[in-house]
């Protein structure tokens, strides 16, 4: 708590930055972020809470920095945000040229092939990070979940308030989704190729006989992909995307063989 207030108060008096205990409260708060003591967003019985004044930290963190070099042979950067280390003592596998940002916190048993996550994100045992998927900023990612090539994940800094984007447990997210605007993915979702999913996306559950409509959430255990409906506009009728929820994911122990079957039993793209 005292943490958080010396947070808020920094965050309206911009001058106490000049303050080096204030500078030292604001890296302590990253620092917590980057080995998990900490997160932007956290579960708060079935929804989750966003901590604005771990975001307003991460905000304040950036003006402290200084650009430099940062040397990776043969390669070279430069940044104000240094690169994450340690992977070997974290047990997070990482694969060149994949990246990871220091406030990035990266469980044990993470596997990053070539991709990408941003300071701030927060990613869970077990998960698989493919090739140039992308974590954004604050993105919070769960337990054992599968981000497959090409996916991204939107990051979010501000305004403050906004949720971030929120991958549950054992989800599937398929090749080249974009998932942002803080869409929550409940746990054991699949989302199969090229969903898109922003908060004004249409995601209508087609598998009775009345369509239901969600938007900003994929409820738990979905079979979702790309859809599309009709909408008229001033030059005529254009079909717009959405997304179509088709069958529901079947409850099961063995998580990998139960995620397998939906993708079977309904065709999906992954």
């Amino acid at each position: 708590m005292e943490i958080q207030k010396i947070i808020e108060q920094a965050w309206v008096e911009r001058d106490l930055l000049k303050d080096p205990a204030v500078r030292d409260v604001i890296f302590k708060t990253v620092d917590m972020l980057d080995n998990g003591e900490l997160r932007v967003a956290e579960p708060a019985g079935e929804g989750w809470k966003v901590n604005e004044w771990v975001k307003k930290a991460v905000i304040l963190y950036f003006p402290l920095r200084s650009m430099e070099v940062i040397d990776a042979d043969p390669f070279e950067f430069h940044d104000k945000i240094p690169l994450k280390k340690n992977f070997r003592e974290l047990g997070v596998r990482v694969v060149p040229h994949a990246l990871a940002r220091y406030g990035a916190y990266l469980a044990r048993g993470v596997i990053l092939m070539p991709s990408y996550v941003n300071i701030g994100a927060y990613v869970d045992e077990g998960t698989m990070v493919d090739t140039w998927a992308t974590v954004g900023s604050c993105a919070q990612v769960g337990k054992h979940v599968h981000l497959s090539g090409g996916a991204g994940l939107g990051g979010v800094l501000e305004p403050v308030q906004a949720a971030p984007v929120i991958i549950e447990d054992n989800c599937f997210i398929g090749s080249r989704c974009i998932v942002v605007e803080g869409v929550r993915v409940r746990k054991e979702a699949v989302l199969g190729a090229n969903v898109v999913l922003t908060q004004s996306t249409r995601i209508i559950d087609v598998t009775e006989e009345e369509p239901v409509e969600y938007r900003g959430v994929v409820p738990p255990r979905s079979v979702v992909i790309p859809g599309s409906y009709t909408k008229n506009f001033p030059a005529g009728d254009y079909q717009v995307p959405c997304a179509l929820i088709i069958g529901k994911r079947k409850e099961s122990t063995d998580k990998k063989t139960s995620l397998n079957d939906a993708l079977r039993e309904y065709n999906v793209s992954v």
